[in-house]
């Protein structure tokens, strides 16, 4: 029995005016670890947007979370995107205050109000990650995959049901792209569902799963040969 987390039937995503994907059917369901790829400007990042909201679903129909794109009004986003983790390519990690207080700011932001909770449930992210001991680090002071393994922990805060993660190893040299890998992977392992835009083929080879491409407007799944 399937348990779609993310399911799009006959969904069309625009920037503005310009059609950018049409026609696009997919379903990730809970548990799933599905990479979404394509060249630079073939549609990875308007998909991204719209299933955070960033971009209107403009034709078709869109669930996620239980949200449904189509009808998903303003005053609904923040509550769709504490559903949803989202990890960006370059890591949107604020520069004036340490790595803990990253991580209590978006705490704060989305109504919690305990101070045990919130520093027990940072600490319990940042263990997650590898990165405990670095709690009192500023940005600056991390290299770039101690900065993303941040911005992940940042993304499992809430819980999410679904984590969205935009080209995470983009900024990254090969050695720490596998690094951030590891830890994508293992978090999927614990019963989180991951949507990975990227365009490094070889963490695609060394770490199979579902595969969604972006091609000539369309989205299609790509069966992946047996070596």
């Amino acid at each position: 029995m399937s348990n779609p987390i993310l399911e799009l039937k006959d969904a069309s995503i625009f920037q503005g005016d310009s059609l950018v994907l049409s026609n696009v059917n997919v379903e990730i369901n809970k548990g799933d670890f599905v990479y979404l790829i394509g060249k630079t400007g073939s549609g990875k990042s308007s998909f991204m947007k719209t299933l955070y909201g960033d971009l209107p679903l403009a034709k078709g129909e869109g669930r996620i979370v239980d949200y449904n794109l189509k009808t998903l009004e303003e005053k609904e986003i923040p509550f769709l995107r504490r559903k949803l983790g989202v990890v960006f390519q370059d890591f949107k990690l604020l520069t004036d205050r340490s790595v803990n207080d990253n991580l209590l700011f978006v705490l704060k932001a989305t109504g919690w109000k305990n101070k045990d909770d919130m520093q027990a449930r940072v600490e319990e992210v940042l263990s997650k990650v590898d990165m405990k001991t670095k709690g009192f680090k500023f940005p600056h002071e991390l290299s770039g995959g101690e900065q993303q393994r941040v911005a992940i922990a940042r993304a499992l805060l809430n819980k999410p049901e679904l984590i969205l993660a935009d080209e995470p190893t983009g900024n990254l040299d090969p050695q720490t792209s596998i690094e951030v890998m590891e830890v994508l992977q293992d978090i999927n392992k614990n019963g989180n569902t991951i949507l990975m835009a990227t365009h490094d083929y070889a963490l695609l080879l060394k770490y199979p799963s579902k595969t969604l491409k972006c091609d000539d407007s369309k989205v299609y799944e790509v069966v992946q040969r047996k070596v």
